[in-house]
């Protein structure tokens, strides 16, 4: 296992913080120190230190156990070791009762530190790797896992948390990649359908006839190639939730069928005579303004009215630019940890190009950058220049436009996005700067294959 988890010395005692820092570096750390408790909460604000090292009896007021219970409050992840000359079995006792992991007595043994240190480092990475395995065996997510300190956000997550266990359909706008599925997860993990099913479906990346079919399931005869009777998404949904994504995009039709089983939870299978009853709670979500639409003629006002019983509106990560450091730490945590690459952070220049950049693609577009940066690092922090490619992009850039029609300009942009992207859509719509939705109708128009 590579040592470069970041750890921070605390100790009045010059000598002190310089041998150990030396032994700790001596084994490949990367150490900082401090001499006194207010200087070392100040470096946890700024580096999410792994371990941190604290001497018990220091002058100016805040001794070591209250700079421990500081720096949690900051990060309540870091694993404190209490140091100290004067070693009783009270202060052991209270060391320990207010969150130390362990508590040692100097003079230090470099043997006995370094030992200790890389048994800590191996608890830490076998509890993540677990963590995140439960996770992404279960797709569970509750408000805690939503990451801001955004007021906004917050007031949205204190909305979702008092209408978790409510039947009330739920609507969820905001722009591609700012998170509605998660925040849908995170209303039906947190109420009483909990342990029922979450199940999603995309309602733009299929046409009408096979949405119907998705939906409602269908009966053994019902079109051609339906050899068998099929249930539907709201069936496979009874007594938990159905995420509908980008409803904005459904036809006509299928805005009627809807209607009918929001009014009814009632429905029939395509092809089918018996009527199927369901206790279904729908969430939906769109990137459109669906008032907007209505008054077009392009959304049923009455369905509308059913889906818009609670509204949250998500900001765009660029109206949240002080969750981009949270959300970055968050996903290097997350990603080094699949990935199995030895990656503990991000420097603050690295940051700061973060924080720069527009975001047009909101938190996936943030989480697709950070697993690049990961990939392509080699000094087990993310530095300003795992990110040189994104300030590149950001730059303005001139255009040698061809003289023909725009359309046509639009086609090639779009033929040459997905041949990037190797026909992914999802990519191309990030990299062009548009939702899925909009690019699957442009698709149509231009009778694209991919």
């Amino acid at each position: 296992m590579k040592k470069n988890f970041p750890i921070l010395v605390v100790d009045d005692e010059d000598v002190m913080c310089e041998s150990m820092g030396a032994w700790l570096r001596e084994d490949g750390y990367r150490v900082d120190t401090a001499p006194n408790g207010q200087n070392a909460i100040e470096l946890a604000k700024v580096t999410n230190y792994a371990i941190c090292f604290i001497d018990l009896k220091m002058p100016g007021g805040m001794d070591g156990i209250e700079t421990m219970m500081e720096i949690h409050q900051v990060r309540p992840d870091a694993s404190v070791i209490i140091i100290t000359a004067y070693a009783t079995v009270d202060t052991a006792l209270q060391a320990m009762k207010e969150g130390a992991q362990e508590y040692i007595v100097k003079p230090c043994n470099p043997q006995e530190i370094s030992m200790l240190v890389s048994r800590i480092l191996k608890l830490k990475k076998l509890q993540s790797e677990n963590a995140i395995l439960r996770k992404k065996l279960t797709r569970q997510y509750r408000h805690h896992d939503i990451i801001t300190k955004n007021p906004r956000m917050e007031e949205i997550l204190a909305l979702t948390n008092e209408v978790a266990s409510l039947r009330s359909t739920v609507l969820i706008r905001g722009e591609s990649g700012t998170g509605k599925e998660l925040v849908a997860r995170a209303v039906h993990y947190s109420g009483n359908r909990a342990e029922k099913p979450f199940i999603v479906v995309s309602c733009a990346a299929l046409t009408e006839t096979l949405l119907e079919s998705e939906l409602f399931g269908y009966e053994k005869g019902a079109f051609t190639g339906a050899s068998g009777q099929s249930k539907g998404k709201f069936e496979l949904a009874d007594g938990g939730t159905i995420f509908l994504d980008e409803i904005g995009d459904i036809s006509p039709k299928l805005q009627a069928d809807l209607l009918r089983v929001l009014q009814e939870r009632r429905f029939y299978r395509v092809g089918g005579t018996n009527e199927i009853e369901v206790d279904v709670r729908i969430i939906a979500a769109t990137n459109k303004n669906l008032a907007q639409e209505v008054q077009l003629a392009h959304f049923r006002e009455d369905l509308y009215y059913r889906l818009n019983v609670i509204e949250i509106h998500l900001p765009a990560l660029r109206e949240r630019r002080e969750d981009v450091p949270l959300l970055a730490e968050h996903f290097v945590n997350r990603i080094s940890s699949e990935l199995g690459r030895e990656v503990h952070g991000i420097t603050p220049a690295a940051l700061k190009v973060l924080m720069s950049h527009d975001w047009p693609g909101n938190v996936r577009e943030l989480e697709n950058v950070i697993e690049r940066a990961i990939v392509t690092c080699r000094n087990g922090m993310l530095d300003e220049q795992d990110f040189s490619w994104l300030q590149k992009n950001s730059a303005p850039q001139t255009w040698d436009i061809p003289d023909v029609p725009l359309g046509e300009l639009e086609r090639r942009a779009i033929v040459a996005a997905l041949e990037r992207k190797h026909g992914n859509v999802k990519e191309a719509s990030a990299a062009l700067g548009i939702d899925r939705s909009t690019l699957y109708d442009k698709l149509k128009r231009y009778e694209i294959t991919h």
